[in-house]
């Protein structure tokens, strides 16, 4: 006990300031609720830091774009080019599109690892590209009020949790664990939404 106590006041104030804003962001995602973009972009900017510092360069990069796409989901959450803000409804992606984005996820995953590998002192090169490009497809699919962004965040978080556990990155560690929790939640909310929809 006093050593997860010692942990505890002993850590990183950026990680702390991550972990908080990470979660509020998928509290109100879950919620459908557009204070999740905002939210979103105080964990990138945060996280901007944590992964430089951790070398792990490509998370560092997916959060440069991760910045474009919280504020373009924001932009398209309040109704983007029709100047309208009426709720984006949830709704699902062809399955023909779900398989392309996977393929294209998983050709992705190896392209980038590769060049981490050899031209990088990058850790984990293969495994911080599995957690960027998939992240990337999840964020897209977020943006769009796609249902199947929670398919992509729970492989994800997954892969994440162990990651940063093994990095000794542990308040990131406990924040994806804890999203490993809130995909599924995320889902079944959503599914519901869906359901109501078309009633």
């Amino acid at each position: 006990m006093d050593s997860i106590t010692s942990y505890i006041l002993q850590i990183d104030v950026l990680e702390a300031a991550g972990l908080l804003f990470g979660l509020l962001a998928v509290y109100y995602l879950i919620r459908e609720n557009s204070l999740t973009w905002p939210s979103g972009i105080i964990y990138v900017l945060v996280s901007f830091v944590i992964f430089w510092r951790a070398r792990l360069y490509a998370d560092f990069g997916l959060h440069i774009v991760f910045l474009v796409l919280n504020i373009y989901g924001w932009w398209y959450w309040k109704g983007g080019s029709k100047n309208e803000q009426d709720d984006i409804p949830v709704t699902t992606t062809h399955p023909t599109l779900q398989l392309t984005l996977w393929t294209i996820s998983g050709v992705g995953i190896f392209i980038m690892g590769s060049l981490l590998h050899q031209y990088s002192d990058a850790a984990l090169p293969y495994w911080d590209s599995a957690t960027t490009v998939l992240s990337l497809t999840g964020m897209w699919l977020t943006a769009r009020k796609k249902i199947e962004n929670w398919h992509f965040w729970l492989v994800v978080d997954v892969l994440a949790t162990g990651i940063y556990f093994y990095k000794g990155i542990h308040f990131y560690a406990l924040l994806y664990l804890i999203y490993i929790i809130l995909a599924v939640i995320g889902f079944i909310t959503w599914n519901k939404t869906m359901k109501l929809q078309k009633a």
